[in-house]
C-alpha cells in the first residue's frame, strides 16, 4: 500500500493511492495515519480495503507529512562512503545519529524556507523508514519486521548553523520546513530489499544527486537495531538514512547553496517524488 495524508496543512485526511496512481478517501476506515495505524494488524486489516470502493479525491490536493504525530524524527549521518568523502571526513566506525526537531516535518512539496541569517542552506535526498512496531534490543535479523514502511525525505540542511556555530549538528538541521517527508508511506511489503532502490536530487533541473541505498555503509537492519541499543523506538519514529554524494556542499571548485526561488526535485524508487520551491523566511 501507499498510505498518505491530503488536505490543507492542520487538517489532513488520510487517503491511499491506487493501483492506477488515483487517491482514495480512507477517513471512513481510519483516523489519520499514525504510529497508532501503522502495526501489522491495522495495515493488514487496511491492506484488505478494496480503493475501488473508497470515495475518489477530486482534483490535485495538496499532500500532507505522509505520517502524523512523529515521536521521534533521527537521522544517519555520513552514511555513504562517497557522501563522507565530499564531506572531507572519515566513514565513521559506527552509525552517526543525531536529531531533526518534528517542527521541521512538513509535506513532500511544501515550500522551503530559507532560515534568516542563511548563506548555506543544502539539500539531502534520503530514504526514510518509518517504524511501526516498538523495537528495543533487537536484532539485526528481526530489524525489518519492525518497520512499516518507506518514504522519500529531504534532510534539508543549513551547513554554517551545522558545522561552525557550535555544539550538535541539530541547529542546522531543524528550521520550520526542513523535513519534507511523502508523498507517501510505501508499506514494507513492496520494498523487499530496502538496499537496492535508486534515489536522485536535481535542483533548477540540474541532475546534483544520483546515488543508490546499495551503498549505504550501514544499512536499514543494521541502523534499525542499533539505534534499538540506545533507545525504544516506537510506532510513527522516523529515521533518515543518510544521503549518497552529490551536496550543495560538495561542489567543486565551490559549494553551491539553495537561494530563494530554486527548485528542488527528488525521488527514491519506488517511493515517489517530491517537488519543493525555496522561499526567505
Amino acid at each position: 500500500m501507499k498510505l498518505l495524508r491530503f488536505g490543507d496543512a492542520g487538517q489532513e485526511k488520510p487517503g491511499l493511492l491506487d493501483s492506477n496512481g488515483q487517491l482514495r478517501d480512507l477517513s471512513g476506515h481510519v483516523t489519520d495515519i499514525t504510529g497508532a495505524t501503522l502495526g501489522d494488524g491495522e495495515l493488514k486489516r487496511l491492506a484488505n480495503i478494496d480503493p475501488a470502493q473508497l470515495p475518489l479525491v477530486e482534483g490535485s490536493p495538496r499532500l500532507g507529512p505522509c505520517v502524523n504525530g512523529v515521536g521521534k524524527f533521527i537521522c544517519i549521518g555520513l552514511n555513504y562512503s562517497d557522501h563522507a568523502a565530499e564531506a572531507g571526513m572519515d566513514v565513521p566506525p559506527e552509525p552517526v545519529v543525531f536529531f531533526k526537531a518534528t517542527s521541521a516535518i512538513c509535506g513532500p512539496n511544501d515550500n522551503v524556507e530559507i532560515p534568516r541569517g542563511s548563506t548555506a542552506t543544502d539539500w539531502e535526498v534520503e530514504l526514510g523508514v518509518v517504524i511501526g512496531k516498538t523495537a528495543k534490543y533487537i536484532s539485526e535479523e528481526d530489524a525489518l519486521d519492525h518497520v512499516a514502511g518507506y518514504c522519500v525525505i529531504n534532510d534539508v540542511s543549513e551547513r554554517d548553523f551545522q558545522i561552525k556555530r557550535s555544539g550538535q549538528w541539530v541547529k542546522g538541521k531543524s528550521a520550520d520546513t526542513f523535513g519534507p517527508i511523502g508523498p507517501w508511506l510505501v508499506t514494507r511489503d513492496e520494498v523487499p530489499d530496502p538496499q537496492a532502490l535508486s534515489m536522485q536530487l536535481d535542483v533548477n533541473g540540474k541532475r546534483f544527486q544520483d546515488g543508490s541505498t546499495s551503498t549505504m555503509v550501514y544499512g536499514v537492519a543494521h541502523v534499525v537495531a542499533y539505534l534499538s541499543q540506545f533507545m525504544s523506538l516506537q510506532p510513527g519514529d522516523i529515521i533518515s538514512t543518510g544521503t549518497p554524494p552529490g551536496v550543495g556542499m560538495g561542489q567543486k571548485p565551490d559549494p553551491i547553496y539553495l537561494k530563494a526561488g530554486d527548485r528542488i526535485e527528488l525521488s527514491v524508487e519506488g517511493l515517489g517524488t517530491q517537488v519543493q520551491t525555496t522561499v526567505q523566511a
